[in-house]
């Protein structure tokens, strides 16, 4: 019997399996699974069985769940998609007996109207009708969507359409090390966790942006419709401008500040947002 961690060529699925291998799980009780197999080889030399699967394929996801005691279902990135994919998924899962699915869904998933949301809230209630014992990792925002434009900040500021609202972003390493917590600790069947870091408005990250890099960083607060516009206009696919444009939208709503259930998981307060800025400068 084992844990079975999808996703495993991805940013989050990876640090899951390096989350569960720091807190002594044996690597030949982990099973990575990706798409391109090849690309989890550095996973196969330190022990950890891998196994190619793809939502899109019913017949490899039965395959690479056999003897599943516990599924880690890291949701997939095709937005649009995700419903269909994460369908087969879930049916895989039953017909292979799997005893525990613990999913990545997003904050306030049953109550959200971010459109982003949609298919999360859709594929929980897949999960729910399957009758699998589950668990809900409901994850805000990372901390990655910020500090990855730290370049364009000191160069152009911070915009949005977030007004006053605050996200508890936190770090992917963060939510890895959280999902590693319920993935070895008992009796977790049925719960839901809200996690979330420290919250924090888009003017709050502008000013800890300019004091750590001395230079004069603003926020510039726009209309949903405008920042979606400029967002184009930096060379963003319209569909994916909406949905940032729309998750900004959700900040100034509320809608991705989220309870402390994140540090409860960790036994520490999750990594802040001035930690985070100053370790990608």
């Amino acid at each position: 019997m084992s844990i079975v961690v999808t996703g495993a060529t991805g940013h989050l699925g990876r640090l899951i399996i390096s989350s569960l291998l720091d807190r002594g799980v044996p690597a030949d009780r982990i099973v990575a699974l990706g798409r391109d197999v090849d690309r989890l080889a550095d996973l196969a030399e330190r022990g950890v069985e891998t196994r190619r699967a793809d939502y899109d394929d019913p017949a490899s996801l039965r395959t690479a769940f056999a003897g599943a005691e516990t599924l880690m279902f890291v949701s997939g990135s095709e937005a649009g998609r995700r419903v269909a994919q994460h369908g087969n998924v879930v049916t895989a899962a039953r017909e292979a007996g799997v005893g525990l699915v613990v999913y990545t869904s997003i904050a306030k998933a049953d109550t959200s109207t971010l459109a982003l949301a949609a298919e999360h809230k859709a594929t929980e209630q897949l999960i729910r009708d399957s009758g699998l014992p589950y668990v809900f990792l409901r994850n805000s925002w990372y901390l990655e969507n910020y500090t990855g434009q730290l370049p364009a900040y000191r160069q152009h500021g911070v915009a949005g359409a977030a007004g006053d609202g605050r996200v508890s972003a936190a770090t992917r390493a963060d939510y890895a090390e959280a999902a590693a917590a319920v993935l070895t600790t008992p009796d977790q069947a049925g719960r839901v966790y809200e996690l979330g870091g420290a919250p924090f408005s888009m003017a709050e990250l502008a000013a800890e942006v300019s004091r750590q890099t001395g230079a004069p960083v603003s926020y510039l607060d726009l209309p949903v419709d405008k920042y979606t516009e400029l967002l184009v206009a930096a060379g963003v696919p319209e569909g994916y401008a909406a949905m940032l444009a729309d998750a900004d939208r959700g900040i100034a709503q509320g809608e991705l500040e989220v309870s402390d259930d994140l540090a409860g998981l960790l036994g520490r307060t999750p990594t802040a947002l001035a930690e985070a800025i100053r370790a990608a400068l």
